[in-house]
């Protein structure tokens, strides 16, 4: 069984910064690729950002790309997002995935989900 917990999100000014985590269980983070997804009020489940388990390669939606990092920790079998620069448009819920097959930022790749973290960023 397969688990992912997600924490960090919260209340913070534009500009500010959050990490998100995500805990893993029943699956190695390190073996797996990973991808971040959000979900704003009325608006579709987007991608944001991938890591590849071969070579750690990443990947990002246009607009994160420059503020956003996607990183893991294999020890802690955890995936961070490291948010800077955060503006109202990154208001979301934020959740993690772990990928099975296809493109990296689609959601029909991504077989174990989260519960989702709720970021909210105010002016």
């Amino acid at each position: 069984q397969v688990q992912l917990v997600e924490s960090g999100g919260g209340l913070v000014q534009t500009g500010g910064s959050l990490r998100l985590s995500c805990a893993a269980s029943g699956r190695s983070v390190g073996t797996t690729r990973m991808g971040w997804f959000r979900q704003a009020p009325g608006k579709e489940r987007e991608f944001v950002a991938g890591i590849s388990w071969i070579g750690s390669s990443t990947y990002y939606a246009d607009s994160v790309k420059g503020r956003f990092t996607i990183s893991r920790d294999t020890d802690k079998n955890t995936v961070y997002l490291q948010m800077n620069s955060l503006g109202s448009e990154d208001t979301a819920v934020y959740y993690c995935a772990t990928h099975q097959a296809g493109s990296v930022s689609s959601q029909g790749s991504y077989d174990y989900w989260g519960q989702g973290t709720q970021v909210t960023v105010s002016s």
